[in-house]
């Protein structure tokens, strides 16, 4: 799809959600490799430009998701955990708002709390990409901090902009962080790297209702603390 040329940052920004359900339409590699050099303008702490970046689609894209299967089959046992995805101990009033969108998502489904069978196989729908054909893999060496950190978000976020300009959605999966091991070993990287998010690709399923219901953000007086002004 071409460029919308008359798409400003702040549209951009309005546009942009976690789509969690796809068609199976084929993304461009041509259009990904357009975005991808363009968000190499990120900004980044001293120019490290830590990010490295593995994108699959296909059969390499399949044997992923079988393969972290296999692991989530094997229940607790079979974890790989990267990181806390959420902090330990989390309180109010980040665990509010973490649980608030949660069962928003869940009522736009018609999924009720009871129902843990439907809960469960939705969740399950994390580990394939919610049907998106491609998904890119967000990893950095292990000896980059949470500056570097910060920079693989900025250059995430510039991506997740890019797309929404050209017509594309996604959706930033740090679930499979939990099976960093298996993708490591899927994706032919090396024990230094560290896996940080997945980014499912494609086009939206613009009638799923999964995709259209509102997500709450803060006020500006709840994270903004005026001084001087």
């Amino acid at each position: 799809m071409p460029t919308n040329d008359a798409l400003s940052v702040a549209e951009a920004l309005h546009r942009r959600r976690s789509v969690r359900a796809f068609s199976d339409r084929p993304v461009d590699r041509a259009i990904l490799a357009r975005i991808f050099a363009d968000a190499q303008r990120a900004p980044s702490g001293g120019n490290l430009q830590p990010w490295q970046v593995t994108v699959v689609t296909g059969v390499r894209w399949e044997r992923v998701k079988a393969a972290v299967a296999a692991r989530i089959a094997m229940g607790r046992d079979g974890q790989q955990p990267e990181y806390d995805i959420y902090p330990r101990g989390l309180t109010d009033p980040w665990e509010s708002r973490r649980f608030g969108v949660g069962e928003a998502l869940y009522a736009s489904l018609g999924i009720p709390r009871e129902d843990k069978p439907g809960r469960l196989a939705r969740f399950m729908e994390n580990y394939r990409g919610f049907g998106a054909p491609v998904m890119l893999f967000l990893h950095c060496s292990r000896i980059m901090g949470p500056p570097q950190w910060a920079d693989m978000g900025m250059w995430l976020q510039s991506v997740m902009l890019l797309l929404v300009e050209h017509g594309l959605a996604s959706c930033p999966q740090e679930c499979w962080a939990m099976y960093g091991a298996t993708i490591r070993h899927e994706l032919e990287l090396g024990d230094d790297q560290i896996l940080f998010t997945g980014l499912a690709i494609g086009h939206a399923d613009v009638a799923a209702p999964v995709n259209q219901w509102p997500v709450p953000r803060a006020e500006l007086d709840e994270v903004i603390d005026w001084q001087g002004f």
